[in-house]
C-alpha cells in the first residue's frame, strides 16, 4: 500500500489543482478541459487502486462528457460581463479546501491495506463460479450472479446516450420562426 500512496498523493494533487483552475479560469473551454483533466485523474487513481473497470467506464463517462460539453460551450454565445473578484470568498474556499485536504491526509494513514484483513465476503462467489461453466470469474459474476444490476447500468447508459444525442442534434429541429 506504501508504493501506491505517494502517486496517488500526486494524482489528488494533480486534481485539485485542475478543479481550482477550472473554477476559477475566466476561459470557459479551459474550464472544460481542467475538468476533463480531473475526470481523466480519477480514472488514473482507479487503476491505481486495482479497479480497471471502473478507470474504464470513468475514461468513456469523461470522453463523452467533454465531448458534450466542448461542443455547448463553442455554440455558446459569451454575454457575461467582467466584476470584481471577490478575494475574501476565494480564501475561504480556499481554507475548506485545505481543510479537506488535510482530513483526507488523515483518513488515508487510518485505512487498512487492500486484503489485510483477507475479505472472505467473496469467495462464495469464486465458489459457485466455477458451477456456471464461465471461463472467466469477473463474467460469472457480472452475467450470473448480477445479471439484472448489468443490464439496469448498461440501460441507464444508453439512455443518457440518447437523450444526449437528442439535445444535440440540429437535424430535424424547427428553427426560430419570428
Amino acid at each position: 500500500m506504501a508504493e501506491v500512496l505517494l502517486p496517488l498523493y500526486a494524482l489528488m494533487a494533480f486534481m485539485l489543482i485542475a478543479a481550482i483552475i477550472a473554477v476559477e479560469t475566466r476561459d470557459l473551454l479551459s474550464s472544460v478541459l481542467c475538468l476533463g483533466a480531473v475526470g481523466f485523474g480519477l480514472a488514473l487513481v482507479d487503476l491505481l487502486l486495482k479497479a480497471p473497470d471502473l478507470a474504464l467506464t470513468q475514461v468513456v463517462v469523461e470522453i463523452i462528457a467533454v465531448v458534450l460539453l466542448i461542443r455547448a460551450v463553442v455554440a455558446r454565445e459569451d454575454t457575461t460581463e467582467e466584476s470584481l473578484s471577490d478575494t475574501p470568498h476565494v480564501a475561504f474556499v480556499g481554507m475548506v479546501v485545505g481543510a479537506i485536504v488535510i482530513a483526507a491526509f488523515v483518513c488515508f494513514q487510518q485505512l487498512v491495506p487492500f486484503a489485510k484483513p483477507l475479505m472472505t465476503m467473496g469467495e462464495a462467489y469464486l465458489r459457485s463460479g466455477e458451477l456456471t461453466g464461465a471461463k472467466n470469474q469477473v463474467t460469472a459474476v457480472l452475467l450470473d450472479f448480477r445479471a439484472y444490476d448489468t443490464l439496469g447500468e448498461a440501460t441507464v447508459i444508453f439512455a443518457a446516450i440518447i437523450g444526449c444525442y437528442a439535445l444535440l442534434r440540429t437535424r430535424g429541429r424547427i428553427g426560430n420562426r419570428r
